[in-house]
């Protein structure tokens, strides 16, 4: 079955007469319970709900793995740092990563006795680090530099030392790349992103490889609380049925857009690894079978970003990525990334390419004139 058959399918219960085709959220803390409350699917509203079941189900088939849900992204990364690391524990993750889960890791776990190492993205640096290392953490691409590291050949490393492998796999999203297939323990993403992509919820989920681990990460979240409001799990459900219909027409976009900034003499630096000349091509045509919705570019400073992005009319400014509509922003703004003050990240979205084009035209036009 191909991907657009299975996302529309995925996690649905089997046709019942006068029943939709996805029931609706249940919104519940307490269920009734008499006697002994081992034989009841369901017993208060922190342990489980139906609605996380339909939606981890419909996951799991897709990851091919047992799959959790977490209240967002960040909870995500921290269930399952939480579940592997303790006090003596290395934990390697890419130095050029998501920003918050490497504060997660230098502010918080660091502080709890776990050593951090730092390598980049590109080459397959984290690879120098892997003695002595329980857990290799991987985001490929890296958000936001683009850089692509080879998760199949990361991950045989690892295991050869006894460590274990996530990735952070939210910009492609499981029907871009499957992590547990190329070798990986966990994969993890934030669903607030590209997999609901209405920019209407936070969520984030883990797949796991080991149904153990699983078990771990459930336990985590009902301990920790971290767990996921019905509605926004529900939306991300409903969301999920349309994730090939939209990446098609992103992943199209993005190509395009990045191939036309490419050619433009105000844009230096563009980043996509669908670009046939993109540094990251090479693997990332090898792991990926989409390329997601992030391009990176630079202008000449911090003011020429600030005026493109202020002359844009129909890109808005936001930060996030992986939405219908189409966003910018100059990404130094918040610190934490090494980027230069110009550096663009542009999260393409399902809007006409060529209006999107036109519209990245004139701002460009308007930034430097």
């Amino acid at each position: 079955m191909r991907d657009a058959t299975r996302v529309i399918r995925a996690g649905v219960p089997e046709p019942s007469q006068g029943a939709p085709f996805l029931p609706g959220p249940t919104f519940a803390s307490t269920y009734h319970l008499a006697g002994d409350p081992a034989g009841a699917a369901y017993q208060y509203g922190r342990y489980h709900n139906p609605t996380w079941t339909q939606y981890e189900r419909a996951l799991e088939e897709l990851e091919g793995g047992p799959t959790v849900a977490f209240a967002s992204g960040i909870a995500a990364v921290a269930a399952v740092m939480g579940s592997v690391l303790h006090a003596g524990d290395v934990l390697v993750m890419p130095s050029d990563g998501y920003y918050a889960a490497r504060t997660l890791a230098a502010d918080y776990f660091a502080g709890l006795g776990v050593q951090v190492r730092t390598a980049p993205t590109a080459g397959n640096a984290q690879a120098q680090c892997l003695d002595g290392a329980k857990l290799l953490w991987l985001e490929s691409p890296s958000n936001p530099g683009l850089d692509v590291c080879d998760i199949g050949a990361l991950a045989r490393e690892a295991h050869a030392r006894h460590a274990l492998v996530a990735v952070d796999n939210t910009t492609p999203t499981v029907l871009g790349q499957r992590p547990l297939a190329l070798g990986a323990d966990f994969s993890v993403a934030s669903d607030t992103k590209a997999l609901s992509g209405h920019s209407d919820l936070l969520l984030g989920h883990v797949a796991a490889r080991d149904p153990e681990w699983a078990q771990r990460l459930q336990a985590w979240r009902t301990r920790m609380g971290s767990i996921p409001g019905p509605m926004e799990v529900w939306l991300a459900h409903r969301a999920l049925a349309t994730l090939d219909v939209r990446l098609e027409r992103i992943c199209a976009n993005a190509l395009g857009i990045a191939g036309w900034l490419a050619t433009r003499r105000e844009v230096r630096g563009v980043r996509y690894p669908g670009l046939p000349n993109d540094p990251s091509h090479a693997i990332a045509a090898r792991q990926m079978s989409r390329y997601g919705p992030i391009v990176s570019f630079e202008l000449a400073d911090r003011e020429a970003a600030e005026r493109f992005l202020n002359a844009c009319k129909i890109v808005h400014q936001a930060t996030s990525f992986g939405g219908l509509h189409t966003t910018a922003e100059r990404r130094a703004r918040w610190g934490g990334d090494k980027v230069p003050e110009g550096f663009i990240r542009l999260s393409v979205g399902c809007e006409h390419v060529e209006d999107l084009i036109a519209d990245l035209d004139q701002a460009l036009t308007a930034a430097t004139a």
